[in-house]
């Protein structure tokens, strides 16, 4: 009898002490498994004008270098404005003047650890926007697997997989101008879709909003390619003056990601130095 007790006494503190890890072991599996994605951002790389963002709490003028949680906002330009931002997920976006994007759903999942490629998306996203009129020229990272980004209006569709495109939409009709990627587009009321190839573009018009539109297919006109051009590359630019990196907040029960921009500053470029041709000395004689 006293051999059993002796036995359960010196036992017993290594089945503490098992028992503790144990129960340590399952609430990191559980805080692990209710980690929260961080909340998607956006980074406003230019500002030209008056624009504004609706964030669902207050309305307030874009000023540069400003961040905000995307999902959800609204940003409008008035007609002599024009602006460009950055999303989380590596995309730029450069508005034209008059132009409302509602960003109805935007869900980032937590970064890829250890990256170094730029031009790679940092993870899967999902991207579902409303462009209620106006022009937006977009340009994204290379996409991962599992990433979707749909942009909608009035007439059509735009499932995009990349790379540059610009979207213009009015009352009357949709274009999208696809330069490089690949992107589908499907009119409202329809099944199906259509793909663009590089330098192409899908003109959207419906003559009733019972009716499903039509969907003409067609090279882009070489009289736009310069205008178009300029909106991508607008949005390209504005796409590397930001990057995303991951900060963490340990809260007592979940830990979260921030994501936090950090802007890039180009280097100084050195000025080009011309020399004279007097302070070239005289070829020799023979």
């Amino acid at each position: 009898m006293s051999t059993i007790k002796r036995l359960t006494c010196k036992t017993g503190p290594v089945f503490l002490t098992v028992a503790f890890f144990v129960v340590l072991a399952s609430f990191s599996q559980a805080a692990d498994s209710k980690r929260k994605n961080p909340t998607s951002k956006l980074y406003v790389a230019d500002v030209e004008g008056i624009s504004s963002i609706n964030t669902g709490e207050k309305i307030e003028d874009l000023t540069k270098k400003s961040v905000y949680a995307a999902e959800g906002t609204i940003l409008e330009t008035t007609p002599e404005a024009s602006n460009a931002i950055v999303l989380s997920n590596g995309t730029g976006i450069a508005f034209d003047p008059d132009t409302r994007l509602e960003m109805r759903r935007f869900l980032q999942e937590p970064f890829s650890p250890n990256r170094t490629d730029l031009e790679v998306e940092p993870s899967v996203s999902q991207t579902t926007a409303f462009i209620g009129r106006g022009t937006v020229g977009m340009c994204t990272s290379k996409m991962v697997a599992g990433s979707t980004m749909t942009y909608n209006t009035r007439h059509a569709s735009v499932a995009i997989r990349g790379r540059k495109v610009v979207i213009e939409t009015s009352d009357d009709s949709t274009v999208v101008s696809l330069l490089e990627g690949d992107v589908t587009v499907r009119g409202d009321l329809m099944s199906g879709g259509q793909s663009l190839k590089p330098g192409q573009q899908a003109v959207i018009t419906r003559t009733s909003n019972s009716q499903p539109p039509s969907i003409k297919i067609q090279d882009i006109p070489p009289a736009d390619m310069g205008r178009l051009s300029a909106k991508v590359t607008q949005a390209c630019m504005a796409r590397k003056t930001v990057y995303f990196e991951v900060s963490e907040r340990k809260n007592i029960d979940i830990p979260e990601d921030i994501l936090i921009p950090v802007p890039v500053y180009p280097g100084v470029i050195p000025p080009s130095t011309t020399v004279s041709p007097y302070t070239v000395p005289p070829a020799p004689s023979a």
